[in-house]
């Protein structure tokens, strides 16, 4: 009996005639994500992928790994049998031995039809010898179709039968780079983050952009905390691509020019200003934003309606409807938050007003930004901008490349759209 994942997707089948562009997509993440382990290829049994391990370490580490790959509804962890009534029954009451409960209930399926048993008489063979195997260890079980303590799966297909009593949630979704690119304003903090995770969960690629100053006290800087989300959030798409765009020229010159109550609108119009120019440079269609309505004095509706009005492009927010404590529970889930607790300086509260406005039109803010120059500063933010490209491979995330916008001038590159 070797060792296999079965992994099951849903959203999928919603698709019609373009469903088996999806179930490629997903397929090459799988693979991708896999490599280096030992195991064979997986590979496609009748709507289901099948994984089979040569080892149980192997099996452990490619579950980790699916755990990061979006489109996959459900991974099974189980071992593979011969499709025949002795050998599933036997397989069957070893994985269901020596788990704890009170309640339990067997489940079979089958594509294969022309076998001498139906579905529903492997459900009574194997949940009688598990019942008999209890008794006989002095356990008292139960079955119960409904709310079973735990639950023995059995998939037959045409090959062999796949059992499990062990079934992981995935992240569900969509394959990544099913859905085109968009580019995230990534800050460091828990919301940032959480936002891009449900954005990749729809199947968009992500190019991360963040803005950084000069740290309040030594060893907060904000460039390293935003490298470890990227490594955390990367495998969810197979690599990504970093700005680290430098932002204390621009608000220094808002420091200097504008009135105090408006500094943090001004800050993210220029943010997205900024990210919009790079977006169009990597071909993105949008841009996604961690904002949560009322959380803070520049995400009142009146606020986020007067930045992003300077935005070309659209904007995502899709922890819009949020609360805090939603936030938190998706960043510790996924790993994020962690990283996000670490003491560093976000640049969007330096020079805070003491009564910042929570209630700015765009006009406002357009008279606001006339006594600036706008272009020089965004082109200068661009200018002194560093790109960081990072790959995912057997199961790790690594920097590949490190390119100052001043190195991509000088080689013909452009840094803009």
């Amino acid at each position: 009996m070797r060792p296999v994942l079965i992994v099951h997707y849903h959203e999928i089948w919603l698709k019609g005639c373009n469903r088996q562009f999806f179930v490629h997509k997903l397929k090459q993440a799988i693979r991708q994500a896999l490599g280096g382990l030992d195991l064979d290829q997986p590979h496609f049994e009748d709507h289901r992928l099948v994984i089979i391990c040569n080892t149980e370490c192997a099996r452990e580490e490619a579950l980790a790994r699916l755990a990061k790959v979006p489109g996959i509804s459900s991974i099974g962890v189980g071992v593979e049998a011969e499709a025949a009534m002795p050998q599933i029954v036997e397989t069957g009451a070893r994985l269901m031995a020596d788990i704890p409960l009170n309640t339990f209930r067997v489940r079979c399926r089958r594509s294969r039809k022309n076998l001498p048993f139906r579905s529903r008489d492997v459900e009574r063979a194997l949940g009688q010898r598990i019942n008999d195997d209890a008794a006989a260890a002095g356990r008292a079980i139960r079955v119960d179709l409904t709310r079973a303590d735990a639950t023995c799966f059995v998939e037959i297909t045409p090959y062999h039968a796949l059992v499990y009593a062990r079934k992981v949630p995935g992240v569900g979704g969509l394959p990544s780079s099913t859905a085109g690119k968009l580019g995230c304003l990534l800050s460091g903090g828990f919301d940032s983050a959480v936002a891009a995770y449900k954005i990749m969960k729809r199947g968009v690629r992500l190019v991360f952009i963040h803005f950084h100053g000069a740290a309040h006290q030594p060893g907060e800087d904000s460039p390293p905390v935003a490298r470890r989300l990227v490594e955390v959030l990367a495998p969810y798409q197979n690599g990504a691509r970093l700005y680290l765009v430098p932002f204390s020229g621009v608000q220094r010159a808002i420091v200097a020019g504008a009135p105090d109550a408006f500094r943090i609108l001004l800050y993210r119009r220029f943010m997205l200003r900024i990210a919009q120019r790079l977006a169009y440079k990597e071909h993105a269609r949008g841009l996604v934003t961690g904002d949560s309505i009322g959380q803070v004095a520049s995400q009142t509706l009146q606020n986020m309606q007067a930045v992003g009005a300077v935005a070309t492009l659209p904007l995502y927010r899709p922890l819009v409807g949020d609360d805090k404590q939603e936030i938190l529970a998706i960043a510790r889930r996924i790993g994020t938050y962690e990283i996000s607790s670490e003491p560093f300086t976000d640049c969007c509260p330096l020079y805070m007003p003491k009564s910042p406005e929570i209630f700015a039109k765009i006009g406002q803010l357009d008279e606001a930004e006339s006594r600036l120059d706008v272009d020089a500063l965004v082109a200068q933010a661009l200018a002194d901008s560093m790109r960081e490209t990072y790959v995912y491979h057997e199961g790790r995330v690594a920097l590949k490349d490190a390119t100052s916008a001043a190195a991509r001038i000088r080689t013909g590159v452009p840094i803009a759209g």
